[in-house]
């Protein structure tokens, strides 16, 4: 294979990027600051000053970042691809620094400023690249595929505006624009001239060659500039330093001369508007269909452009030759949002390098990988065949095609069965036909897996047993993780201290060594420093309530916590519920023997979804009457953070004693939030569902408290379930249930939960809160009477650390790595 040669003068060997000394250091942030900033002193403000010391590391970001990519280039070596819609990056500055190992230096430059790292960071705005758990995964697999030094890249969008802002009035989630980039990234670097073509519209002709070839053309299409800027990735003190690429769309021209000199203003700059609206918010309204075809647009902008890029790489290097192209790329389709991408490299395949249908067909379903993120069949992406047509009418050609040629196979596999192939179509017959993107990944990819064992089970045995029946090798699980670096050296880090003290530093590089702190879950000496730690991150999250909610959480209480999207599945009801029947219990003056606590909510809800933004206002009202109570006052304290994001989180699960994990059993494909607070040694009270079971598993049974039905118990559940006969039947729900229905939460606002009520009362409650009620308000006892017991309580506190090894996401991204990528480490 004829292979281009390259005129830039490259290092020889990754490690070898320069390494600056610590009064390098200082003198780039000075230079930066008075400089490239053009400022002469700090300031009450700290921006600057952040700014200037963000540009100091990205300096070295970008010398390890271009090392690693000449390395690569050097080596004929396969690489992933991660595709995803959201990478939740959070603060960057933190990491970079613990990555690159330069705490001392940059303590040492900024005394000159009278300033500390600490007061820095609180100067970085958390990047607005995701929404929730999905794309915090991503970003931990971006850091574990650096520090294993891995060639992965990251693909995503650069979006204008995040989810939104939430702010609480009057016990209501209100959403603003999250403006993240309003005073810049300094992290990014543009690269304009790598800038790719995204088309949209438009309509195929076709012409028939001398061979009998057909060839397809789109034409008359509206083309959007999709401009790369690229995040630098550091791994964990390796000297490698990978590449997140976030795609902008602009306009392919700035806008009509004539038509603005003409007077026509508007009409001049609408194709610039409909382009740049591409990538400016994060998850547009789908409920219209502007909505939808915007969230699509942005799906099809991120494919296309991502797979148009790795393809340019390949074709420098190598001309058209794809013979061996799969041998050395494969892509990840973090969830079904880019899914759209199977098709698209077809296109590109077929139209623009004009490879023959098996060819490129071959190389699509050896190099596609999908994770599916979901077991709810609502959350599966669907898109209407008329929007298709006319957002990508060749791409839907193309999607018929796929679908005709794997409905031959199914009628193999099953001779004469219409149901099995109206069942597995990729196209949804009805009044308006539908494209089942999540059937289009699974058919297009080599690989189909779960993220946590029993996840991976229910989609074999439900959600997608008849493919699983056609093709069980496609079929595996990789449970999710969390990276240790940003999850308890970065966010914890007088606990990580603490453990490096006892058991040595190696372990954040390689966190199966936490196991080595179980030798010291009984020592008192040890107990003690634990607890210590523990009250010092109480006090830190204390005072962040304090200042969000105006509640002042007593440290010498327990911890309650449930963080995360705002969802019926996740049962934040079910949590609320039990703070009413404690405060039930406070004002009948059945106190004794009850344990003090401290119970925190936050999280977002979808801007459309009624019954989850009502929970949330229950939820405040809720807090309002407690804490407004002073028979409650020493009992019970409720706040609800707003607009929980990363850096919150931080703080948030470094002080948490009990972390709620209490979704519907086989509702919730696997957590993460779970795995981060039990990094911190937070006890789990859950159900078993998700990466509960292997978290369960790995600590025992005696250090998680379990309450509610089974995932199969569910199901049996489901088909009698008289939610009515099971509140009177156990007397703190009945009386909780009699306390919200008669309004003393909404004394102001009739009817307000009247929803919220129906649906505990609903014998088809999906979420089978009144179901669990009983077993949950057990396993809140268990949990407080364990919590009086300050020596058992430490006990399992220290174990649940212990074990949380196998929740690193360095554990999930090798298993990635050897089954299904099959990358080999840069050496």
């Amino acid at each position: 294979m004829a292979q281009k040669k390259s005129n830039v003068c490259v290092v020889k060997h990754w490690q070898d990027a320069p390494k600056l000394n610590e009064s390098d250091l200082a003198d780039d942030l000075n230079r930066h600051f008075y400089y490239t900033l053009g400022r002469d002193k700090v300031g009450e403000s700290k921006h600057y000053l952040f700014q200037a010391l963000a540009l100091t590391i990205r300096d070295r970001l970008v010398a390890r970042c271009r090392a690693t990519k000449q390395h690569l280039d050097q080596q004929k070596t396969k690489k992933a691809a991660y595709l995803s819609l959201e990478f939740l990056m959070g603060r960057a500055l933190g990491n970079a620094i613990l990555n690159l190992d330069l705490e001392e230096q940059i303590e040492s430059a900024l005394s000159e400023y009278g300033t500390n790292l600490e007061e820095l960071e609180s100067a970085e705005h958390d990047a607005g690249l995701g929404n929730g758990g999905l794309g915090r995964l991503a970003a931990c697999f971006l850091d574990s595929c650096a520090s294993l030094a891995l060639p992965v890249i990251g693909y995503g969008i650069r979006y204008e505006y995040g989810m939104f802002n939430q702010s609480i009035e009057h016990g209501a989630q209100i959403e603003h624009p999250d403006k993240w980039l309003r005073e810049g990234h300094p992290w990014e670097l543009s690269a304009p001239e790598q800038a790719k073509v995204v088309k949209f519209f438009g309509n195929v002709e076709t012409h028939t060659d001398k061979q009998g070839r057909v060839h397809h053309y789109w034409v008359n299409t509206q083309d959007v500039l999709a401009v790369p800027f690229d995040v630098p990735i550091p791994g964990y003190r390796n000297g490698v330093v990978n590449t997140l690429r976030l795609w902008k769309s602009e306009a392919t021209d700035e806008f009509n001369l004539k038509e603005f000199n003409q007077g026509s203003y508007s009409e001049a700059v609408a194709k610039k508007n409909l382009a740049e609206q591409i990538t400016m918010v994060l998850y547009p309204n789908d409920a219209s269909e502007n909505g939808k075809e915007l969230r699509l647009r942005q799906q099809y902008f991120l494919s296309s452009a991502s797979l148009q890029d790795i393809l340019h790489q390949w074709t420098e290097q190598h001309g058209t030759d794809f013979s061996d192209f799969a041998d050395y790329h494969v892509f990840q389709l973090n969830d079904t949002h880019p899914s759209v991408a199977v098709a698209e490299l077809m296109r590109l395949l077929l139209d623009e390098y004009e490879l023959e249908w098996e060819a490129a067909w071959s190389i699509t379903t050896t190099t596609m990988a999908y994770t599916n993120h979901t077991l709810l069949p609502e959350a599966l992406e669907k898109w209407s065949v008329s929007l298709f047509s006319r957002l990508l009418p060749r791409v839907l050609e193309i999607i018929y095609e796929i679908n005709a040629r794997f409905l031959a196979e199914v009628a193999l596999k099953w001779p004469g069965d219409i149901d099995k192939q109206r069942e597995l179509s990729l196209i949804e017959e009805g009044p308006e036909p539908q494209i089942r993107m999540a059937y289009l990944a699974i058919v297009g990819s080599f690989s189909v897996n779960g993220v946590a064992a029993l996840h991976t089970e229910l989609l074999k045995s439900g959600l997608f047993n008849s493919f699983y029946n056609l093709w069980p090798s496609k079929f595996n699980n990789k449970t999710n993780g969390v990276t240790p670096r940003r999850w308890l050296a970065h966010c914890n880090p007088e606990l990580a201290q603490l453990v490096t003290e006892k058991i040595g530093e190696g372990w954040q590089a390689d966190f199966s060594e936490i196991q080595g702190i179980r030798r010291f879950y009984d020592k008192a000496a040890f107990h003690r420093e634990w607890q210590q730690v523990k009250e010092h991150n109480k006090v830190k999250l204390a005072k962040l309530v304090e200042s969000r909610c105006g509640v002042q959480f007593d440290t010498d209480m327990m911890f309650d916590v449930q963080v995360k999207r705002i969802h019926e599945y996740k049962r934040q009801l079910l949590n609320i519920l039990h703070v009413i029947a404690l405060y039930d219990q406070i004002r009948r003056g059945e106190v004794k023997n009850m344990v003090p606590r401290c119970v925190l909510f936050g999280g977002k809800a979808a801007p459309g979804y009624h019954m989850a933004k009502l929970i949330i206002k229950l939820i405040n009202n809720v807090a309002n009457v407690v804490n407004k109570d002073s028979a409650a006052k020493p009992y019970l304290r409720v706040a609800f953070l707003p607009n929980y994001n990363v850096t919150a989180m931080e703080t948030i699960c470094a002080a948490t004693d009990l972390s709620q994990q209490i979704s519907t059993a086989g509702k919730e494909a696997s957590g993460t939030g779970n795995m981060k607070f039990m990094m911190n040694g937070a006890v789990t009270i859950g159900t078993l569902d998700g990466a509960n079971i292997e978290i369960r598993e790995q600590v025992g049974d005696d250090n998680f408290f379990l309450f509610g039905v089974t995932a199969e118990q569910a199901n049996q559940v489901r088909q009698n379930y008289n939610p009515s006969e099971i509140i009177e039947s156990f007397t703190p729900l009945k009386n909780t249930m009699k306390l919200l229905a008669s309004g003393h939460f909404n004394l102001f606002e009739p009817n307000i939960f009247d929803d919220i009520i129906l649906s505990i009362q609903s014998p088809h409650d999906p979420w089978l809160v009144a179901q669990d009620f009983e077993s949950y308000f057990d396993a809140q006892q268990r949990a407080a009477q364990s919590y009086t017991n300050k020596t058992l309580w430490n006990r399992m506190s220290i174990l649940n650390t212990a074990a949380s090894g196998t929740f690193s996401s360095d554990r999930t991204i090798s298993q990635y790595s050897e089954d299904i990528w099959r990358l080999k480490p840069m050496q």
